[in-house]
């Protein structure tokens, strides 16, 4: 009876450790162990050739845990009816099911969850070994469970990742709410998001261009050229939507130096490169692949009529991706300042996209690109000043207004609170 007891007491152990290693290889993390196979780590190794093949993995580990919580149940009612007789049974399967439930299911799996890449590794030569004995086993009922997923018409997923919506659920599972943290988890939001955002959404617009007239005296141009913040600057003619050239402000210095600092006789046209005019549909990551095929960092957004609607450059699809980029050139040009009641006070042309990203909001942005195109769509008309709207939880108050364009907005978040702001 004795040595039937530690048998018994020895096939739950087993039956512990193939419950623990199969959460274990289940959870432990994809990047996480491939990382360590590159780095060498042969468990690691083991672990990923295991996951590779999910059906042998599964059967071998099932094949085991069933066999000793079998065999482990029959040798204690044998046990259990030698000492109470036929009632014997009753209380060999509560009991059994009690231990098997207790120290061979829940508690395994719990650690296991808990520890899963240690448990992996550890786990991962014993198991692996396991799986080339019983493969023969494994691979028989291996093919009897796919003839019968065949019948029921359950076919088998081959090549399938992770979606973009499961990329974007494991970002959102990192909820530290340090400024790091927000600032990496925006970033890899942004990245995902290249594949859908349109150029025209993150435009420079039209109205904010720095253009130049190409007819003006040439001792003008230069030097308008010279006080622009900006390295590349279109030239237009009779017409803004006309675009004739982009200026680079290093070739024509280059030019002014090579003429001695004499700007006579300089054509600023012929020296300026072809404009590279591309639709304000095209979405970021091909905009992003376009500028390092072409090795240009500057493009002119035109809509289907051909009409110009912005300029977009290599800085702006970064800055969507890492957040502003400021330099010493740069123009401060205000945007959103936050108030003591925990409202914004915010220009009517910063995007919704910044606004999202920076304070993690969920306002759409299908509709409108701008924080002023929103207000409009949802109010279906052009508001006063001093009027108030409720959209998707937020309150947006009209500060003012530049003829029929909203120029200032107070949003106030769901829940905003007094914050301290600095002077």
């Amino acid at each position: 009876m004795y040595v039937t007891l530690a048998i018994i007491v020895l096939l739950l152990t087993m039956s512990a450790f193939f419950s623990g290693s199969e959460t274990a290889l289940t959870a432990a993390s994809r990047p996480m162990m491939h990382q360590l196979e590159q780095n060498g780590d042969r468990r690691a190794a083991l672990v990923n050739r295991l996951r590779s093949k999910t059906d042998r993995l599964i059967g071998t580990i099932l094949l085991g845990n069933n066999l000793v919580n079998i065999l482990a149940s029959a040798l204690a009612t044998s046990v259990l009816i030698t000492m109470f007789g036929e009632t014997g049974v009753a209380y060999a399967t509560i009991l059994m099911t009690l231990l098997i439930l207790i120290f061979s299911e829940i508690l395994p799996k719990t650690y296991a969850f808990r520890n899963a890449n240690g448990a992996a590794l550890l786990v991962a030569r014993p198991i692996s070994f396991l799986v080339s004995v019983l493969s023969p086993v494994t691979h028989a009922i291996e093919m009897v469970v796919r003839f019968t997923l065949w019948l029921m018409g359950a076919g088998e997923r081959r090549g399938i990742g992770p979606s973009m919506d499961e990329l974007r659920g494991a970002i959102d599972l990192h909820t530290a709410d340090e400024p790091e943290i927000r600032h990496e988890r925006a970033m890899l939001r942004s990245i995902l998001d290249l594949a859908e955002v349109q150029v025209g959404e993150i435009m420079i617009h039209r109205k904010n261009i720095a253009m130049i007239d190409a007819d003006l005296p040439i001792d003008e141009l230069v030097s308008q050229v010279l006080a622009s913040p900006y390295t590349r600057i279109p030239l237009w003619r009779e017409s803004t939507d006309n675009i004739v050239g982009v200026i680079h402000a290093k070739a024509l210095l280059r030019a002014v130096r090579e003429g001695q600092g004499q700007t006579e006789g300089l054509d600023v046209v012929a020296m300026a490169a072809t404009p590279w005019f591309v639709p304000d549909s095209t979405t970021l990551l091909d905009q992003l692949q376009a500028f390092r095929r072409r090795r240009e960092h500057f493009a002119i957004v035109v809509d289907e009529y051909g009409t110009l609607m912005g300029v977009v450059t290599l800085e702006d699809i970064l800055e969507e991706i890492v957040g502003e980029i400021t330099d010493e050139h740069d123009v401060a040009v205000p945007g959103v300042v936050r108030q003591a009641d925990g409202s914004f006070i915010v220009q009517g042309t910063v995007t919704i996209r910044d606004l999202n990203r920076e304070f993690e909001w969920g306002l759409p942005d299908e509709a409108a690109a701008t924080i002023a195109g929103l207000v409009l769509h949802e109010a279906k008309r052009i508001p006063e000043v001093g009027q108030a709207f409720m959209f998707h939880g937020f309150r947006f108050e009209i500060l003012r207004r530049h003829r029929q364009q909203i120029a200032t907005i107070r949003i106030t978040p769901p829940g905003a609170e007094p914050v301290a702001v600095s002077a």
